[in-house]
């Protein structure tokens, strides 16, 4: 398997291959032609061609180096990899062979610009053995896929002091054993100080149901602004207390941006819980259990939503909710429920929006769909009778159904609507077979005329 070191070179510093560099064409330079011309024999013929000065070869790699599935499972020579990625900032080594804390470290130690770092998907051993990682400016660290256990974590998180976001997605967690709680409280959880420094946190697809454990992120990582927690299948958003009270948001005190999509939550209580978090901005919430059980467009869902958070500005990844938007989704919502009975309101953010809105009258249910039956006038032969017709059949169904009453083929009738209101306009035939009655406006009290064909 290569190195780190042989990866690169392999991507980076490669020999160039030159064609006939044995046997060079013969050149001829004519004084006609610009210095970057040249004329090339060849047989009887003379080809021109173009010269581009070569680049000089690489001395170092890119900022970004990304050698991602690549069977690397180890460093390589230190001292090359110092004077090769001297100005590498961001390393993506996803779905290597890395096992050894110790090569990852080295790494680290040999790139002095490095900020972010991938190492999703290498089976990396869950110890950091006896040597510490060593302190190096780490502001992105992304782990997922890696199964790392939490004390591991919690030592590589003592040595990255400046870690700003860190990525733990997909590591099957079901439980998040690190705390900043006093030994007496937790005595089965590994004890670690606080990292004030992190601001985000991924922590998609683990299945922690309990909310409980969520909070213990917020202890350990106490400024966060931003937590990822999509595909968790979490059932509540509160955490129950020895006293009795339920909390979920005192741990949370700057989060900004919360995704919380295809959590297991039924009922209305969780959005009421999001709304004592007094900095969230930026809210996901798709895929509840809770939408398939309301009979609401998604546009009724968006506006019940917004109403009840009022300091969410992004839902569900949309634009910026505004201010007109705003006041149309408190007053739908005020609608929607002054409806209910009062066991059902929303306690107390119908009565707030009440008193800002005031009683509103109901919107005017406008059906504009026509009347399904209509009772119509057949005239055939001087002979007229009244009967209700379904305004979605079409004409051809018509004359099926009419072929009793005159006993006539549908193939040899012919119809003809006359509007009650337009007698003077007269009949007019009814040509199409496949149009629908209503589009002719069909109403009670008009008529339809059935003549033979010739």
């Amino acid at each position: 398997m290569p190195s780190l070191l042989e990866a690169l070179e392999r991507k980076y510093f490669a020999e160039c291959e030159f064609e006939n560099a044995h046997h060079p064409p013969e050149l001829h330079k004519r004084s006609d032609l610009p210095n970057d011309f040249t004329v090339t024999k060849c047989g009887s013929r003379m080809e021109f061609s173009i010269f581009i000065p070569r680049l000089s070869p690489l001395t170092s790699v890119p900022a970004l180096l990304v050698l991602n599935d690549c069977d690397i499972d180890s460093a390589g020579d230190f001292e090359s990899i110092r004077e090769k990625c001297q100005r590498v900032r961001e390393l993506d080594l996803a779905q290597n062979k890395l096992k050894d804390w110790q090569e990852v470290f080295n790494i680290l130690k040999h790139m002095p610009k490095i900020e972010f770092l991938n190492l999703s998907k290498n089976r990396l051993m869950s110890s950091l053995m006896e040597n510490p990682a060593p302190t190096v400016n780490l502001k992105n660290l992304v782990l997922n896929g890696t199964y790392l256990d939490w004390m591991c974590i919690d030592d590589l998180l003592q040595n990255l002091p400046v870690l700003q976001e860190l990525h733990l997605s997909l590591n099957n967690y079901t439980k998040v054993s690190i705390d900043t709680g006093s030994k007496e409280d937790h005595e089965e959880i590994k004890l670690t100080k606080a990292h004030p420094e992190l601001k985000t946190l991924h922590f998609t697809g683990n299945p922690i149901e309990n909310w409980q454990e969520i909070c213990r992120l917020g202890r350990l990582f106490p400024n966060l602004e931003v937590l990822v927690l999509a595909d968790c299948p979490i059932k509540a958003l509160t955490e129950t207390q020895e006293n009795g009270e339920q909390e979920s948001h005192q741990y949370f005190p700057s989060l900004k941006l919360l995704n919380l999509s295809s959590a297991h939550l039924d009922n209305w209580s969780a959005i009421d819980e999001l709304t004592k978090f007094r900095e969230l901005q930026n809210l996901r919430v798709k895929h509840w259990p809770l939408w398939e059980t309301l009979e609401l467009s998604e546009h009724e869902r968006r506006q019940l939503l917004i109403a009840r958070l009022p300091n969410v500005t992004m839902l569900n990844g949309g634009g910026k909710i505004t201010q007109d938007e705003r006041i149309d989704a408190e007053r739908a919502f005020v609608r929607y429920y002054m409806v209910k009975p009062e066991s059902e309101r929303p306690s107390p953010r119908y009565e707030e929006l009440l008193q800002l809105h005031g009683e509103l009258d109901p919107l005017v249910n406008v059906n504009l769909k026509p009347d399904k039956r209509v009772k119509v006038i057949f005239t055939y032969n001087e002979q007229s009778e009244s009967r209700f017709v379904d305004v979605y059949l079409t004409v051809n169904d018509l004359k099926v159904k009419l072929e009793k009453l005159v006993n006539l083929a549908p193939n040899k009738m012919r119809l003809f609507y006359l509007d009650q209101d337009y007698k003077e306009f007269g009949p007019e035939e009814m040509k199409y077979p496949n149009k629908q009655l209503y589009s002719y406006n069909l109403q009670s009290g008009d008529e339809i005329i059935i003549d033979a064909k010739k």
